[in-house]
């Protein structure tokens, strides 16, 4: 079953057509990869599923229900949320507070925040219980901007994830990692996401990562979609190798992982 879809959708910028009628459709439940080189369009397709852009022209359709017109606060509502490869944090505050704000928000009450955050027991409850389960319970009281990158990276992940979405983005969410942290980090989005059932696209440049956490994935070139299918189909295809996978694509990568059990 779709979980999403778009149809025909358009967005140019000046003379680029940056999203150029592109049908592109998730399935529910699954972890796609969503891949292509600087300027392919694959960050402006998200803007554009997410509400940040408004699409030229086409629909976006959500559990059956069409959103094109829906703003970005009015698509969290319904489900969709995303990790930002410049991770979207507020520095000053706890890691506590960043998740916490994000149930605040989810359940409507941001503009009572100040009011409150000294009585709502449940959100710092759930707040501690998310942080917990991205491994970052003991950096509940440190400023977001005062943790490592790759921590940042997992509670960019957590706030995210603490709208409680039905699909979720991911931005490039090892980029500026070390290569030792990368697996670490998806194993435990990837263990998350799963046990939650809940559908993930990861935007993501590093093939080692895509193909070893992705059941699907999905190439985009020059604004449209290039080529569609399971990793070893993306693997062969000739098409995808000389534009954009070069020798990545052939080179032995590692299938196994705890984050992708089940696959």
């Amino acid at each position: 079953m779709s979980l999403l879809s778009t149809q025909a959708l358009a967005k140019s910028f000046g003379d680029n057509r940056a999203v150029d009628n592109v049908d592109f459709t998730v399935k529910q439940g699954e972890v796609l990869s969503l891949i292509g080189s600087n300027g392919a369009g694959k960050t402006t397709l998200v803007n554009l599923v997410s509400g940040l852009y408004r699409p030229d022209s086409g629909r976006i359709v959500f559990e059956e229900k069409d959103v094109t017109a829906q703003s970005s606060y009015g698509r969290i509502q319904a489900g969709i949320a995303r990790s930002f490869q410049l991770v979207n944090l507020f520095d000053q505050l706890t890691c506590l507070d960043n998740v916490a704000l994000s149930i605040f928000s989810r359940e409507g009450k941001t503009m009572k925040l100040a009011s409150l955050a000294s009585r709502d027991q449940a959100v710092w409850e759930e707040a501690r219980g998310v942080l917990q389960q991205f491994g970052l319970d003991s950096k509940a009281a440190i400023p977001a901007g005062g943790i490592s990158h790759g921590e940042r990276k997992l509670l960019d992940v957590a706030v995210a994830y603490a709208l409680k979405p039905k699909l979720l983005f991911l931005d490039e969410p090892t980029s500026g990692v070390s290569t030792r942290e990368k697996a670490p980090i998806m194993d435990i989005v990837s263990a998350i996401v799963r046990s939650g059932g809940i559908t993930v696209v990861i935007i993501e440049h590093d093939m080692d990562i895509v193909f070893r956490y992705s059941e699907r994935i999905v190439v985009m070139h020059q604004g449209a979609i290039l080529a569609d299918g399971a990793p070893d189909e993306i693997r062969r295809n000739d098409e995808v190798t000389t534009t954009l996978l070069g020798r990545h694509v052939t080179a032995e990568t590692d299938h196994g992982s705890p984050g992708h059990a089940g696959h």
